[in-house]
């Protein structure tokens, strides 16, 4: 090789290793910090998707909007798929005029009213929040607890914001799975915008989160988690609905008092920590009660069979049945419901709270009784019961009524202190409350609320389409 060939090639490989050390460089320093939902500083609002992102960053992205994409296909109107694309291109008139169409069309959309008052704030300073949904997992739980966000949301909005500044909702998609909710909180956590979190849906799901939260030093409220397992598990995860020992022990006292019964037969999910948790708080009460558990069945065994389950059961002298399943096992829950023939009464706890037990359970579930956090015909001294329904149109449930309850908390410490810390240390002050659509809001040093839940039962009814409903038990 030539001389002068030579110095070409060292030429050649010098820019390409200064090229490789420049992408090297510029690699580094922009994975210092994950920017998710679009949040970055220079726009902390609507920003196009970063170009750089890794493939699992663009995954979790699509799992994240503001108001850049639809969620829930299941309500997207045409009104709405152009309200998103007016906000992804900065169109915020446009999107403010599409979204008002698309809820005039269905007022019970959520996500719609999350995404209106996202495009009224456009690009103006807002404190931001994220609310994390099963939309993947549980789609009606998801639109619940969307529900209640949206309209604190709205309310706090509409009085002129958190101290004049308004409130922004990130809604994430974490399909209720702890590995998606352990990744979604690592985006949240990672992202300075956000400064509280609102979620997550089960258990599990908290439990995975709150771990990643408390590194950041990011709060969480859950509207949904019970299990006793997640009291005083992070500094920083708080919820807004009782723990499983306050459900427990109203069952069991209950079936020893009310129902005179001393046996019970427990139906569960071992891979749940809300089901297990119910189950363990149940028998720990029962016994407390004097009764006794006399046999446990375990929906998650491959080999379970509702007929043989319950057979089994009044064969070794239950006189009771609990139902602590989780969303999971529902079905499970209501073949048990369907074989009994009301054969045993039954005792849920809020996992059965479902349409399907109403339509499915039928004429089997009257009279079961299930303790939920809250009802809307037990207090009617409230206003939000008739507040929630001017809004959507309908009647709401527990999760609505107790996720409208986080955001109210996590308002109430934003107005004492908008950052992360601040807030955490204003949850936790021994002065805290807030008035919330279950009453004042308050938390234990565990992060647990001190309230009592609410005994209701299925009867015959029209105030559901399934010629049945839920009835508080006075």
């Amino acid at each position: 090789m030539s001389q002068k060939n030579e110095t070409a090639v060292l030429i050649l490989s010098l820019l390409i290793t200064i090229g490789l050390a420049g992408a090297g460089i510029w690699w580094l320093t922009s994975r210092g910090g994950i920017n998710v939902g679009g949040l970055s500083p220079q726009n902390p609002t609507f920003p196009k998707p970063p170009t750089n992102s890794s493939q699992s960053d663009q995954a979790i992205e699509q799992r994240l909007s503001a108001g850049q994409k639809v969620l829930i296909p299941e309500q997207a109107t045409t009104t709405k798929q152009a309200a998103v694309q007016a906000i992804a291109s900065g169109n915020y008139n446009a999107a403010i005029s599409d979204l008002q169409a698309s809820l005039k069309t269905n007022r019970n959309d959520p996500e719609a009213l999350i995404y209106l008052n996202n495009a009224r704030i456009g690009d103006r300073k807002s404190y931001t929040i994220a609310a994390a949904v099963p939309i993947g997992g549980d789609i009606n739980a998801a639109l619940e607890i969307l529900r209640g966000v949206a309209q604190a949301q709205n309310e706090i909005n509409q009085r002129g914001g958190v101290s004049g500044t308004p409130l922004k909702v990130l809604i994430a998609k974490d399909d209720n799975n702890q590995e998606m909710a352990a990744q979604i909180a690592t985006a949240l956590a990672n992202n300075s915008e956000i400064i509280g979190v609102i979620g997550h849906f089960g258990s599990d799901t908290t439990l995975a989160a709150s771990k990643i939260y408390q590194q950041k030093q990011l709060v969480a409220i859950s509207p949904t988690s019970t299990s006793v397992q997640l009291s005083g598990s992070a500094k920083n995860t708080f919820r807004t609905v009782p723990s499983d020992r306050f459900a427990a022990n109203a069952l069991s006292r209950y079936m020893v008092g009310k129902l005179q019964k001393q046996k019970a037969a427990v139906f569960f999910n071992s891979a749940s920590s809300y089901s297990k948790s119910l189950k363990d708080e149940f028998t720990t009460a029962v016994y407390g009660d004097g009764g006794q558990i006399v046999s446990e069945f375990d929906f998650a065994k491959g080999n379970f069979n509702a007929a043989d389950s319950v057979k089994s059961a009044i064969a070794q002298g239950a006189e009771v049945i609990l139902l602590a399943s989780d969303s999971t096992t529902i079905d499970q829950a209501l073949q048990v419901v369907q074989v009994n023939a009301k054969r045993l009464p039954l005792l849920a706890g809020d996992g059965a709270y479902t349409a399907k037990t109403l339509q499915i359970g039928g004429a089997g579930a009257t009279d079961m009784v299930l303790a939920v956090p809250w009802h809307i015909l037990a207090d009617p001294q409230s206003n939000f019961p008739q507040t929630s329904k001017q809004l959507w149109n309908a009647e709401v449930s527990w999760r609505t009524a107790l996720a409208y309850d986080a955001t109210i908390a996590l308002i109430a410490g934003l107005e004492r202190n908008p950052t992360r810390t601040g807030i955490q240390q204003a949850l936790s002050a021994s002065d805290f409350s807030a008035k919330g659509a279950s009453g004042p809001i308050r938390f234990l040093p565990s992060g647990d609320r001190n309230r009592a839940v609410q005994l209701v039962t299925v009867k015959p009814g029209n105030r559901t389409s399934y010629g049945y409903e839920f009835v508080p038990i006075n």
